[in-house]
């Protein structure tokens, strides 16, 4: 049973990526279109005060906006393709259907049960305009339930086929015949016995506020320690996108989420300061500043015959870490040879959130540097704090480099330059793979062929991989045979910084190059149509 709701959360938590890593493409954006529109900016550098630039980022900015209101039906889309096992984009479509009829059918059935209230007068009353239409307002739970639903339908239906006159009903025209009577029964169903959810859920985020301090560093720590299973998302996108995060009125519309409600903030010239739900999107402490300290700690305590080496290796890693928010090839070097300073890490990380809310910093930080700057410096810093958030950030980085070398040399921890005597010296072989990459710049299919080919060869062969998706950092992959994985092949001969395995779900990392390798796997595997 504990197997069998592991794998669950495991395809769920990869299916979750697809529309979690599109939003913040959205909030960047609005942030960028709030650089043509901010007066303080305007002032500051008088050209772009122009109907060109500020029209420009006006409509960026309100276009955006607009996604916010429709979360349901992205995470509905986004699920239902990343838990469908062949024919995603015909999944997808069908869910976008499965979407409109449910939403119709619950605003019809609410209407011949007198359950609707007034149009002009939603707000607080737990019904909400989707697409236009007035129903419950269930927010992103609505995608994530029906996405769910949709993909179980489609995995069950898909290859249904009928001979005869019937002939045209099978593949997904039935899959779609069957998600009809289930949406409209789920709309039925849902009428009555969301309310009791929504007020639960509501209680729940009430809890967790009235945690304060205790609460946040819960949060962050948690998002850290559930790193090795991959799940840590699972930690911070419902109060990312629903009432656990948070729930503000933002220019007369009402917003659920932290980042929802900063993303409507950003956009909106008449907010004065960010929302102090900001503070669970404030997770960028320990990746831009905290594990760049604990790369120096490491530096410093390794051998002096294998600093040079080191370097080279921690550099490139601390700066992925401070300037995109990757963080797996650092932890993974210390994460498995002393499992203390990982737990410590994550400790700290929701420290570093702690000390941001007793600061009252409102500054967005989910990430890395960049983000930070096209984020927050138009802002200023009345709205943000954002100065303050690095001020907190350079103490966490002498705190992590005090505090790692302290138990590095405490403990005699085999961290990166201070193994045994005859163990090589290494992260992860990433300069490995840039050397083949190099040596075939004019052959580059060829070249990630054969690093599909030894990723397939290490992972038991092609008939032993069932599914194979990715996330921003790792490549997922589900195998009838988890057992015969080669670690070993993986990390010395592909550029995996990290492999990870819980019963039949293996996770390989690879950092930000994991879309290109998971490419190369799929051709490699002739997957490219049905993926």
């Amino acid at each position: 049973m504990k197997q069998r709701i592991m794998e669950a959360m495991q395809r769920f938590s990869k299916a979750m990526f697809i529309p979690v890593l599109i939003l913040p493409i959205a909030g960047i954006l609005i942030a960028l279109g709030n650089v043509f529109t901010n007066q303080r900016l305007l002032e500051v550098i008088p050209f772009l005060d122009n109907p060109v630039t500020t029209g420009f980022g006006s409509i960026l900015s309100g276009s955006l906006v607009s996604i916010l209101s429709n979360l349901g039906l992205i995470f509905a889309v986004g699920i239902t393709v990343g838990l469908a096992k062949k024919e995603k984009s015909v999944a997808g479509f069908t869910a976008l259907l499965g979407y409109l009829v449910f939403v119709n059918a619950m605003n019809k059935f609410m209407e011949l049960s007198g359950l609707l209230v007034e149009a002009e007068s939603l707000q607080g009353t737990g019904q909400t305009l989707v697409l236009g239409v007035q129903i419950l307002d269930m927010g992103v739970f609505l995608g994530i339930i029906l996405g769910i639903v949709t993909a179980y339908i489609h995995n069950k239906f898909i290859d249904t086929e009928f001979n005869g006159a019937f002939q045209i009903y099978g593949g997904s025209r039935f899959v779609f015949i069957v998600l009809i009577p289930v949406a409209v029964l789920m709309a039925v169903f849902l009428t009555y016995v969301w309310p009791v959810f929504q007020s639960g859920i509501n209680s729940l985020g009430t809890l967790i506020q009235h945690s304060g301090n205790f609460g946040v560093f819960l949060y962050g720590a948690l998002e850290r320690l559930l790193i090795p299973t991959g799940l840590h998302h699972l930690v911070y996108t419902p109060f990312l996108y629903t009432s656990l995060g948070g729930v503000e009125e933002v220019g007369g519309q009402v917003l659920e989420g932290a980042r929802n409600i900063y993303y409507a903030e950003i956009a909106d010239p008449e907010v004065a300061r960010l929302s102090k739900s900001v503070i669970w999107d404030a997770r960028g402490i320990a990746k831009m500043f905290g594990l760049i300290g604990a790369c120096l700690a490491m530096y410093h305590t390794a051998k002096p015959e294998n600093k040079v080496k080191v370097k080279a290796i921690l550099i490139p890693a601390a700066f992925t870490s401070f300037i995109a928010g990757v963080t797996e090839p650092i932890e993974f070097s210390f994460m498995f040879v002393a499992p203390l300073l990982f737990v410590v890490h994550a400790a700290l990380s929701g420290f570093s959130m702690v000390v941001l809310n007793i600061l009252d910093v409102r500054a967005i930080g989910p990430n890395g540097m960049i983000d930070f700057l096209l984020y927050n410096l138009p802002l200023g810093f009345e709205k943000t704090s954002w100065p303050m958030y690095i001020l907190v950030g350079i103490i966490f980085f002498v705190i992590y480099y005090v505090v790692f070398r302290f138990l590095i040399k405490k403990f005699n921890f085999k961290t990166v330059g201070r193994e045994e005597q005859g163990k090589e010296t290494k992260l992860y072989s990433k300069q490995e793979y840039k050397a083949k990459k190099s040596k075939g710049k004019d052959n580059t299919n060829t070249a990630n062929s054969d690093v599909a080919s030894i990723i397939v060869d290490a992972l038991g062969g092609a008939e032993n991989i069932d599914t194979v998706t990715n996330c921003y950092t790792r490549l997922r992959l589900t195998l009838h045979q988890p057992n015969l994985v080669d670690e070993q092949t993986l990390k010395t001969k592909t550029g995996a910084s990290g492999v990870i395995m819980k019963d039949k779900n293996v996770q390989v990392v690879y950092g930000l190059q994991v879309t290109t390798v998971r490419k190369a796997v799929d051709r490699y595997l002739g997957r490219e149509q049905t993926e």
